[in-house]
């Protein structure tokens, strides 16, 4: 499909607006107003005392039309660039029958907006009238968003400002499952690097921890990730968390995650090396309890071998257990997924969280089957956990969106109360700095006037292995910025 623009060149919005309706490949032109096969054509023009905004729209010789004007001393650039995506919407919505449930909101953080609304003394009705004119918002997730920020609210304000998250990636899986498009390294391609990779990680939290000290930083929260971090050895594993505790009072730490993640990799080895290190929650991800819709995801484990998984963390002494699902998956059915709700609810973990399929174009399925992208009950999937599980005793409290989501769905994480995963609801809120360790890790500094500043690592284990000390001089930079 073609993007034409005229006169402004709000690209990003526009494109992500059509994607709420076409998940397509684009190209974009600029200055011209027509063109052959299906378009989106937008047009800004000044004139004297108005500004004018004009949205066309054609797919398959079905078109349509709408216009919009703004007072010029209204039409700043945030105002015409929302205008014009409105537009689209409202042209697309009627060429497709599509409404998608999040309306126009593209961003990836909508439980911010309503959290602001409430926390500057809005009622709920005031917050929903807004979110539902602005944004064109579906009742449905105006109440799960509410419900999140509710619940997130007194978590966020337990915050103390001089401590951090540390967050510490360990980008290795024993295969990566044909939907996933994370930097992630197979165990195979990794095994030389590991020693390299473990030496510099442990060096690299030595220097975080030096700045934390010099800092006055305390340590809030810390989440172990990946790729799979249980995809290393037992004795791999216990180095890096031996460097954690060694390096940083973990007295004070209010929560300390690790993505244990797929049951292939869990064993009662690693599991006490993660409780002996002082890890107090683990995920245990099934994704889905169907065998056959595992083989085809490419997971080379049983939903048995989940439930045993999961039993042998809690003989390990684990009580707070977060387990993963996803909404979407290849081969799967509104039915199976119903069935995956209540064998997890079943096992009764400590949180749940549901992912809807987010398929990205360097994943193996997005090359080979695009047309998963089109109509899935992952819809239906997504409202049943919604519906299912705060009647469950699990309440919605961080949610967060993604691009290129298959109907634009959301991921929500569902806990117990007092079960809330504090480092979760941090990140998605860009409330506390997070010092990022290791390969693909990002460092993410919130400044006293809430501005947020990015320090990525290298993505690659080899990269960030040879150019390691050329990567530990730009942690002077939080210096500066903390």
């Amino acid at each position: 499909m073609k993007i034409l623009f005229s006169g402004h060149d709000f690209k990003y919005e526009t494109e992500a607006t059509v994607k709420l309706f076409i998940p397509s490949r684009f190209t974009f032109h600029y200055d011209i107003t027509d063109a052959d096969g299906d378009i989106v054509m937008t047009r800004l023009k000044k004139c004297r005392n108005y500004t004018y905004l004009y949205a066309y729209c054609r797919i398959d010789k079905n078109f349509c039309r709408k216009a919009f004007h703004i007072p010029n001393s209204k039409a700043d650039k945030n105002t015409c660039e929302h205008e014009i995506c409105r537009l689209i919407y409202l042209c697309l919505q009627k060429l497709t029958g599509i409404t998608p449930p999040w309306g126009l909101m593209t961003g990836i953080r909508p439980v911010k907006k309503m959290t602001a609304f409430l926390q500057n003394g809005c009622s709920k009705a005031e917050a929903f009238e807004h979110l539902r004119k602005k944004f064109m918002v579906s009742e449905s997730r105006l109440e799960i968003a509410h419900m999140t920020a509710v619940n997130q609210i007194p978590l966020l304000e337990s915050l103390n400002k001089r401590d951090i998250s540390l967050y510490i990636s360990i980008p290795f899986c024993p295969t990566r499952c044909s939907y996933c498009s994370f930097v992630s390294h197979s165990m195979d391609s990794a095994v030389k690097l590991m020693p390299d990779y473990i030496r510099h990680l442990s060096k690299e939290l030595e220097i975080i921890s030096q700045i934390t000290n010099r800092l006055k930083l305390g340590i809030d929260t810390i989440y172990i990730g990946g790729g799979t971090p249980t995809s290393i050895s037992a004795s791999q594993l216990k180095v890096i968390m031996d460097s954690v505790s060694a390096n940083f009072d973990l007295s004070k730490v209010r929560e300390y995650s690790v993505e244990a993640g797929r049951a292939d990799t869990i064993t009662p080895a690693k599991l006490k090396v993660i409780k002996d290190g002082g890890a107090s929650r683990i995920s245990v991800n099934p994704q889905t309890f169907n065998d056959e819709v595992l083989r085809i995801i490419g997971r080379q484990h049983t939903a048995q071998d989940t439930v045993n998984a999961f039993r042998n963390a809690r003989e390990a002494g684990f009580d707070n257990i977060n387990m993963d699902l996803i909404a979407g998956l290849p081969g799967d059915t509104f039915e199976n997924f119903r069935e995956s709700l209540n064998k997890s609810m079943e096992l009764s973990p400590e949180s749940i969280t549901v992912h809807t399929l987010t398929i990205k174009r360097s994943a193996k399925l997005y090359e080979e089957k695009p047309e998963y992208f089109c109509k899935t009950p992952a819809a239906e999937m997504a409202d049943e956990s919604i519906r299912v599980l705060p009647a469950n005793g699990y309440l919605p409290y961080y949610l967060y969106r993604q691009k290129n989501t298959i109907e634009n769905l959301e991921n929500i994480g569902f806990a117990k109360k007092g079960f809330e995963s504090l480092y979760n609801i941090f990140i998605m809120d860009e409330t506390q700095t997070i010092l990022g360790a290791g390969c693909a890790a990002s460092t993410k500094i919130v400044g006293e006037n809430g501005k947020i500043t990015r320090i990525h690592n290298y993505k690659f284990p080899y990269e960030y292995i040879n150019r390691f000390d050329e990567l530990m001089k730009k942690k002077d930079e939080i210096y500066k910025l903390i």
